[in-house]
């Protein structure tokens, strides 16, 4: 209980930052929609690595939680934070010193991406501690996810939730801001209009109900 307590208190002190604004979010508000979203290797993510032409250095590696690899003839690269197209051609460069001009293709699997492209959610949801009542949860961002999207990957909220004073806190040009979300109106109502956008980062606050 002391672990989610100190997460709430965390969290409670990211709503009290000064200047971190508060409007209603709605599907119009895109502004800060990435247009260029690639995906980030992070610690966790399975990478498989072809390299053209050699079977027997192609491989297979965990990207370690100091978010590195070890491949035949590599040991120790850095792997997250980058992208799977930076990854290769960084191999290549170091592959080139054993391998005529390799060639080398990255496949990410796992999806655990880096830290700060995680969707965080934080407070009153299904299945949390003391029956609903307090938990947190991540999940790696998928490309066009919405909120719709992040509460069936959820399972839903918890019995003390009030899902219309809910919040996403966002990074809006290096600045924190919050936007209300009605979660109980989408999931309950079937109201589209509030289903909006997820973004790489977003963390979801839902607070309890008062009765």
């Amino acid at each position: 209980m002391r672990f989610f307590y100190k997460i709430r208190l965390a969290y409670l002190l990211i709503l009290l930052t000064p200047g971190c604004g508060y409007h209603q979010l709605s599907q119009d508000d895109t502004a800060a929609v990435p247009s260029d979203y690639t995906y980030i290797i992070g610690p966790g993510d399975s990478v498989n690595i072809f390299v053209w032409g050699n079977p027997d250095i192609s491989t297979t590696a965990t990207v370690r939680p100091d978010g590195k690899i070890t491949i035949p003839l590599a040991e120790d690269l850095p792997a997250s934070g980058k992208t799977p197209s930076q990854l290769a051609r960084e191999m290549e460069k170091k592959l080139a010193k054993y391998v005529r001009d390799p060639q080398v293709v990255i496949m990410v699997g796992g999806f655990q991406g880096v830290y700060s492209q995680q969707v965080r959610i934080v407070g009153q949801l299904s299945g949390g501690s003391g029956g609903g009542r307090f938990s947190a949860k991540a999940f790696p961002y998928k490309k066009d996810m919405t909120l719709l999207d992040l509460m069936i990957q959820l399972g839903g909220l918890g019995q003390y939730s009030d899902g219309n004073r809910a919040s996403i806190v966002r990074n809006v040009n290096g600045e924190l801001q919050q936007f209300g979300i009605r979660i109980d109106n989408l999931i309950d109502d079937a109201d589209l209009s509030a289903n909006v956008l997820i973004l790489p980062g977003d963390i979801v606050i839902i607070p309890e109900a008062f009765f």
